[in-house]
């Protein structure tokens, strides 16, 4: 089963719903998802107000070390750094106690303010794709875009190499000169899946009526299938909250480009669509890189942060070794565990609703998935637990 994250949401709505959970110690059983993702908003928040402040920091030394020779504009300098300094403080200074408090209490998720693509090479580092395009008939077909011109997508990888194969590629495992260099790629086969679609929220929609508002609602669709969600559209709302799942069923490779759209609901006349997104879901399955249901920073068994993905992480972590010819994992006692020439170490209990105790290798396994990318030669950044942004 395969599991597409795709989630919108709105930096100014996040800061209500952290505040709150940073009040007060959190009650386990009060928390949920959103938890979770308000709490994730406001670090994300954070690290951006971090860079920005490290970014004007940078340029205002560039134009301090520009003015040393005039006075004036020093003099101008210091005014402009004054209430920089003043904000900095007032952030520190009234969130410190309870982040500190809030941090161990409620697990986070990362938010990506961008689509996740542009954080893994496009999900290409299996095969590129290229797009097919219908030719061009008459002239009314010189102003149609690329995308109206799309009749279908090549995804391939071409490779050159001399004859005999040096040292260095012949070393590399896996490779039987023999057989080309491609014997990573899977076949290409029609495989079955379960795509489950988050949409949190959307940010900053287009106007669609005439009193600057819309009323959105979502439309998903991904090969035959094709959802409306008409009777659930938010009315008179430019920032909807959406929280809603779907699960389609599908086949790769034929159906793996899914489309989510955002409509503008109409009383009279047909729907508008306000903008939508497309995501190649072939490419994050197939991707080394498991983008499929991230892996999110603990493992539990029971609460808000019960573990999503059908494969436990010691599966995970078996086939990865496994596919990438990696030696282990061997857990040894002491809470230990060995891959290829790395030991990592963790927690071997787990409490189950009852508070409960038993012995568990998933938070091990989950340790080394974190740090997936620190093992030589077949690691790589795996894609965590998430929600994306993605514009319209």
């Amino acid at each position: 089963s395969e599991e597409e994250k795709e989630k919108k949401k709105k930096k100014k709505k996040g800061g209500g719903g952290g505040e709150e959970v940073e009040e007060e110690e959190p009650d386990e059983s009060m928390l949920d998802w959103w938890s979770k993702y308000f709490a994730s908003i406001e670090t994300m928040k954070e690290q951006l107000r971090q860079q920005e402040a490290a970014a004007a920091e940078a340029e205002e030394k560039e134009e301090m070390e520009i003015a040393e020779g005039s006075k004036g504009q020093a003099k101008n300098k210091e005014k402009s750094k004054a209430p920089k300094d003043d904000k900095k403080k007032k952030q520190q200074s009234a969130p410190e106690l309870p982040e500190k408090k809030n941090k161990q209490k409620i697990d986070e998720l990362k938010v990506f303010n961008k689509e996740l693509e542009t954080e893994f090479d496009n999900f290409e580092d299996w095969l590129h794709t290229f797009n097919l395009l219908r030719g061009k008939i008459g002239d009314n077909d010189d102003n149609a875009t690329e995308e109206e011109r799309i009749v279908g997508r090549f995804k391939g990888s071409m490779c050159v190499y001399k004859v005999p194969l040096p040292d260095d590629i012949t070393k590399e495992a896996g490779y039987d000169p023999n057989f080309g260099m491609f014997q990573g790629i899977p076949s290409n086969d029609p495989i079955n899946v379960l795509v489950r679609v988050y949409i949190v929220r959307a940010t900053d929609l287009h106007p669609a009526d005439i009193n600057g508002k819309a009323d959105p609602y979502i439309a998903i669709k991904l090969g035959k299938t094709d959802i409306k969600d008409k009777e659930n559209y938010i009315s008179k709302q430019l920032n909807p909250v959406f929280g809603k799942s779907f699960d389609i069923e599908a086949t790769f490779p034929m159906e793996s480009m899914l489309t989510v759209a955002v409509y503008d609901w109409d009383l009279v006349g047909t729907d508008d669509l306000i903008g939508e997104t497309k995501i190649d879901l072939e490419n994050r399955y197939y991707s080394k890189h498991r983008a499929t249901c991230g892996v999110s920073q603990t493992y539990s068994i029971h609460g808000y942060n019960t573990w999503r993905d059908p494969m436990k992480p010691s599966q995970i972590l078996s086939k990865l070794c496994k596919e990438g010819k990696v030696d282990g994992p061997h857990f040894g006692p002491g809470g230990r565990v060995k891959v290829a020439n790395r030991v990592f170490t963790g927690p071997t209990e787990i409490e189950d609703e009852n508070g409960q105790k038993k012995q568990t290798d998933e938070h091990l396994a989950l340790t080394v998935l974190r740090h997936w990318d620190d093992i030589p030669r077949a690691g790589c950044r795996l894609v965590p637990e998430h929600v994306e942004t993605r514009t319209l």
